[in-house]
Protein backbone atom coordinates (compact mmCIF):
# COMPACT_ATOMS: atom_id res chain seq x y z
CA UNK A 1 0.00 0.00 0.00
CA UNK A 2 1.44 3.63 -1.14
CA UNK A 3 1.69 6.12 2.03
CA UNK A 4 0.50 9.49 1.68
CA UNK A 5 3.21 10.80 1.44
CA UNK A 6 4.45 8.38 -1.25
CA UNK A 7 1.84 9.10 -2.87
CA UNK A 8 1.97 13.23 -2.88
CA UNK A 9 5.96 12.82 -3.75
CA UNK A 10 5.41 11.30 -6.98
CA UNK A 11 2.04 13.15 -8.27
CA UNK A 12 4.27 16.07 -7.34
CA UNK A 13 6.67 14.68 -9.78
CA UNK A 14 4.37 15.91 -12.89
CA UNK A 15 5.33 19.72 -12.35
CA UNK A 16 8.43 20.70 -13.38
CA UNK A 17 9.07 23.09 -10.14
CA UNK A 18 8.74 19.65 -7.95
CA UNK A 19 10.87 17.28 -10.33
CA UNK A 20 14.14 19.96 -10.11
CA UNK A 21 13.33 20.29 -6.28
CA UNK A 22 13.93 16.85 -5.81
CA UNK A 23 16.18 15.95 -8.68
CA UNK A 24 13.68 13.32 -9.67
CA UNK A 25 11.61 11.94 -12.76
CA UNK A 26 8.99 9.44 -13.24
CA UNK A 27 8.83 7.20 -16.63
CA UNK A 28 6.26 4.84 -16.97
CA UNK A 29 5.85 1.65 -19.18
CA UNK A 30 7.79 -0.89 -19.04
CA UNK A 31 9.53 -0.63 -22.25
CA UNK A 32 10.95 2.42 -21.39
CA UNK A 33 11.67 1.96 -17.93
CA UNK A 34 14.08 -1.13 -19.51
CA UNK A 35 15.78 1.72 -21.48
CA UNK A 36 16.39 4.00 -19.04
CA UNK A 37 18.04 0.84 -16.14
CA UNK A 38 19.98 -0.36 -19.61
CA UNK A 39 21.71 3.65 -19.89
CA UNK A 40 22.35 3.11 -15.97
CA UNK A 41 20.16 6.05 -14.72
CA UNK A 42 19.88 5.14 -10.87
CA UNK A 43 16.51 3.98 -10.05
CA UNK A 44 14.68 5.72 -7.00
CA UNK A 45 11.69 3.49 -6.43
CA UNK A 46 9.37 1.46 -8.92
CA UNK A 47 5.79 0.55 -8.76
CA UNK A 48 4.15 -1.90 -10.24
CA UNK A 49 0.83 -3.90 -10.81
CA UNK A 50 0.70 -7.86 -9.29
CA UNK A 51 0.48 -9.13 -12.90
CA UNK A 52 3.75 -7.30 -13.98
CA UNK A 53 5.83 -9.14 -10.68
CA UNK A 54 7.03 -11.86 -13.08
CA UNK A 55 8.39 -8.74 -15.92
CA UNK A 56 10.16 -7.11 -12.69
CA UNK A 57 12.52 -9.58 -11.41
CA UNK A 58 15.46 -8.29 -12.66
CA UNK A 59 14.13 -4.56 -11.38
CA UNK A 60 14.27 -6.10 -8.00
CA UNK A 61 17.64 -6.86 -8.04
CA UNK A 62 18.34 -3.18 -8.13
CA UNK A 63 15.89 -1.97 -5.59
CA UNK A 64 13.07 -3.21 -3.59
CA UNK A 65 9.81 -2.57 -5.18
CA UNK A 66 6.31 -1.56 -4.64
CA UNK A 67 3.22 -3.81 -5.48
CA UNK A 68 0.36 -1.50 -5.82
CA UNK A 69 -3.37 -1.45 -6.49
CA UNK A 70 -4.60 -0.23 -9.94
CA UNK A 71 -6.44 2.00 -7.93
CA UNK A 72 -3.17 3.05 -6.47
CA UNK A 73 -1.61 3.25 -9.96
CA UNK A 74 -4.23 5.62 -11.35
CA UNK A 75 -3.17 8.02 -8.32
CA UNK A 76 0.29 8.66 -9.06
CA UNK A 77 -0.10 7.69 -12.73
CA UNK A 78 0.47 10.74 -15.41
CA UNK A 79 -1.44 8.87 -17.79
CA UNK A 80 -5.13 8.46 -18.60
CA UNK A 81 -4.44 4.89 -19.00
CA UNK A 82 -1.23 3.43 -17.05
CA UNK A 83 0.69 0.56 -18.33
CA UNK A 84 1.03 -1.12 -14.73
CA UNK A 85 4.39 -0.13 -14.13
CA UNK A 86 6.02 3.33 -12.72
CA UNK A 87 9.52 3.87 -11.93
CA UNK A 88 11.11 7.14 -10.50
CA UNK A 89 14.18 7.96 -11.67
CA UNK A 90 17.35 10.70 -10.45
CA UNK A 91 18.01 12.84 -13.02
CA UNK A 92 21.53 12.75 -14.32
CA UNK A 93 23.32 16.06 -14.84
CA UNK A 94 26.27 16.20 -17.66
CA UNK A 95 28.94 19.03 -18.73
CA UNK A 96 28.76 19.98 -22.07
CA UNK A 97 32.45 20.71 -23.86
CA UNK A 98 32.60 22.37 -27.10
CA UNK A 99 34.80 19.38 -28.30
CA UNK A 100 31.93 17.38 -27.75
CA UNK A 101 29.93 18.27 -30.62
CA UNK A 102 32.95 18.02 -33.31
CA UNK A 103 32.78 16.47 -36.22
CA UNK A 104 28.99 15.56 -35.65
CA UNK A 105 25.54 17.44 -35.87
CA UNK A 106 23.30 18.45 -32.89
CA UNK A 107 19.83 19.41 -32.90
CA UNK A 108 19.24 23.27 -30.92
CA UNK A 109 15.68 23.51 -30.35
CA UNK A 110 14.33 27.33 -30.35
CA UNK A 111 11.24 27.69 -27.77
CA UNK A 112 9.35 24.25 -28.99
CA UNK A 113 6.43 24.31 -26.33
CA UNK A 114 4.77 21.04 -27.36
CA UNK A 115 5.47 18.08 -25.11
CA UNK A 116 4.64 15.72 -28.13
CA UNK A 117 7.02 17.27 -30.56
CA UNK A 118 9.75 17.59 -28.42
CA UNK A 119 9.26 13.52 -27.42
CA UNK A 120 9.30 12.95 -31.08
CA UNK A 121 12.30 15.21 -31.64
CA UNK A 122 14.13 13.29 -29.44
CA UNK A 123 13.37 9.97 -30.69
CA UNK A 124 13.95 11.43 -34.37
CA UNK A 125 17.58 12.09 -32.68
CA UNK A 126 18.07 8.92 -31.24
CA UNK A 127 16.72 6.98 -34.27
CA UNK A 128 19.79 9.15 -36.57
CA UNK A 129 22.18 9.12 -34.25
CA UNK A 130 22.58 12.41 -32.79
CA UNK A 131 23.26 11.70 -28.73
CA UNK A 132 22.84 15.77 -28.08
CA UNK A 133 20.39 18.12 -28.02
CA UNK A 134 20.37 21.88 -27.11
CA UNK A 135 17.36 23.62 -25.99
CA UNK A 136 16.39 27.30 -25.15
CA UNK A 137 15.71 28.09 -21.65
CA UNK A 138 11.90 28.38 -22.64
CA UNK A 139 11.80 24.97 -24.54
CA UNK A 140 9.57 22.12 -22.57
CA UNK A 141 11.07 20.25 -20.34
CA UNK A 142 12.70 17.00 -20.92
CA UNK A 143 11.41 15.32 -18.24
CA UNK A 144 7.78 16.13 -18.49
CA UNK A 145 5.77 12.75 -18.28
CA UNK A 146 4.48 13.83 -21.91
CA UNK A 147 7.79 14.35 -23.03
CA UNK A 148 9.19 11.18 -21.81
CA UNK A 149 5.94 9.42 -23.33
CA UNK A 150 6.56 10.56 -26.68
CA UNK A 151 10.31 10.01 -26.44
CA UNK A 152 9.76 5.98 -26.09
CA UNK A 153 12.77 5.44 -24.15
CA UNK A 154 14.69 7.61 -26.23
CA UNK A 155 15.57 9.83 -23.77
CA UNK A 156 17.51 7.79 -21.92
CA UNK A 157 20.63 7.76 -24.83
CA UNK A 158 20.45 11.40 -25.49
CA UNK A 159 21.71 14.52 -23.54
CA UNK A 160 19.97 17.55 -23.45
CA UNK A 161 21.42 21.12 -22.45
CA UNK A 162 19.39 24.10 -21.39
CA UNK A 163 20.55 27.21 -22.73
CA UNK A 164 20.18 30.91 -23.42
CA UNK A 165 20.98 30.14 -27.53
CA UNK A 166 21.84 33.91 -27.85
CA UNK A 167 24.83 33.47 -25.34
CA UNK A 168 25.30 30.01 -26.73
CA UNK A 169 25.37 29.71 -30.12
CA UNK A 170 27.89 32.33 -30.94
CA UNK A 171 30.65 30.11 -28.24
CA UNK A 172 29.90 26.57 -30.07
CA UNK A 173 31.87 28.26 -32.75
CA UNK A 174 29.81 25.98 -34.81
CA UNK A 175 28.50 26.11 -38.66
CA UNK A 176 24.53 26.95 -37.65
CA UNK A 177 21.93 25.21 -40.24
CA UNK A 178 18.68 27.89 -39.25
CA UNK A 179 15.62 25.93 -40.91
CA UNK A 180 13.43 28.63 -42.15
CA UNK A 181 11.04 29.28 -44.52
CA UNK A 182 13.87 31.36 -47.22
CA UNK A 183 16.55 29.08 -47.23
CA UNK A 184 18.42 26.95 -49.30
CA UNK A 185 16.86 23.75 -50.19
CA UNK A 186 18.40 20.91 -47.98
CA UNK A 187 18.67 18.75 -50.96
CA UNK A 188 21.31 21.56 -52.28
CA UNK A 189 23.18 22.40 -49.31
CA UNK A 190 26.58 21.21 -47.92
CA UNK A 191 26.22 20.65 -44.98
CA UNK A 192 30.08 19.70 -44.37
CA UNK A 193 30.87 17.41 -41.78
CA UNK A 194 29.85 19.12 -38.21
CA UNK A 195 27.21 21.94 -37.51
CA UNK A 196 24.26 22.24 -35.40
CA UNK A 197 20.95 22.07 -37.19
CA UNK A 198 18.68 25.21 -35.51
CA UNK A 199 14.88 24.26 -35.20
CA UNK A 200 12.24 26.89 -34.43
CA UNK A 201 9.10 27.67 -32.44
CA UNK A 202 5.88 25.87 -33.77
CA UNK A 203 4.12 28.92 -35.18
CA UNK A 204 6.70 31.48 -35.38
CA UNK A 205 9.65 29.19 -36.05
CA UNK A 206 12.97 30.24 -35.04
CA UNK A 207 12.91 33.89 -33.22
CA UNK A 208 14.41 37.12 -34.49
CA UNK A 209 17.29 37.71 -32.21
CA UNK A 210 18.72 34.48 -33.31
CA UNK A 211 18.40 34.71 -36.92
CA UNK A 212 21.72 36.63 -37.30
CA UNK A 213 23.65 34.06 -35.54
CA UNK A 214 22.14 31.46 -38.17
CA UNK A 215 25.48 30.58 -40.61
CA UNK A 216 23.04 29.21 -43.16
CA UNK A 217 19.51 29.19 -44.13
CA UNK A 218 18.38 25.95 -45.02
CA UNK A 219 14.70 24.95 -46.00
CA UNK A 220 12.46 21.81 -47.14
CA UNK A 221 11.23 22.55 -50.63
CA UNK A 222 7.14 23.30 -50.66
CA UNK A 223 5.86 21.16 -53.64
CA UNK A 224 2.55 21.82 -52.51
CA UNK A 225 0.12 24.36 -50.80
CA UNK A 226 0.60 23.80 -46.76
CA UNK A 227 1.73 26.46 -45.07
CA UNK A 228 4.30 24.91 -42.93
CA UNK A 229 5.52 21.64 -41.39
CA UNK A 230 4.91 20.41 -37.84
CA UNK A 231 8.76 21.14 -36.00
CA UNK A 232 9.13 17.21 -35.62
CA UNK A 233 8.31 16.16 -38.62
CA UNK A 234 10.61 18.66 -40.41
CA UNK A 235 13.46 17.56 -38.15
CA UNK A 236 13.19 14.11 -39.28
CA UNK A 237 13.30 15.07 -43.02
CA UNK A 238 16.36 17.37 -42.37
CA UNK A 239 18.15 14.28 -40.00
CA UNK A 240 17.06 11.80 -42.87
CA UNK A 241 18.85 14.42 -45.75
CA UNK A 242 21.73 15.08 -43.48
CA UNK A 243 22.40 11.34 -42.84
CA UNK A 244 22.02 10.56 -45.96
CA UNK A 245 24.52 12.85 -47.13
CA UNK A 246 27.60 11.61 -44.35
CA UNK A 247 26.97 8.40 -45.45
CA UNK A 248 27.88 9.12 -49.25
CA UNK A 249 31.15 11.19 -48.07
Amino acid sequence: MLSKSQISLIKSLHLKKFRKTHNLFIVEGLKSITEFINEEYVLHSIYYLPEMSSKVVNFLQIIKGNEISSDELKKISALTNPQGILAVFKIPHYDLKVEDLRNKFSLALDFIQDPGNLGTIIRTADWFGMNTLICSMNTADIYNPKVIQASMGSLARIKVFYYDLKEWLPKCKLKIYGATLDGESIYETDFGKEGIILMGNEGSGIQADLIPLISERITIPRFGRAESLNVAISSAIICSELSRKIKKT
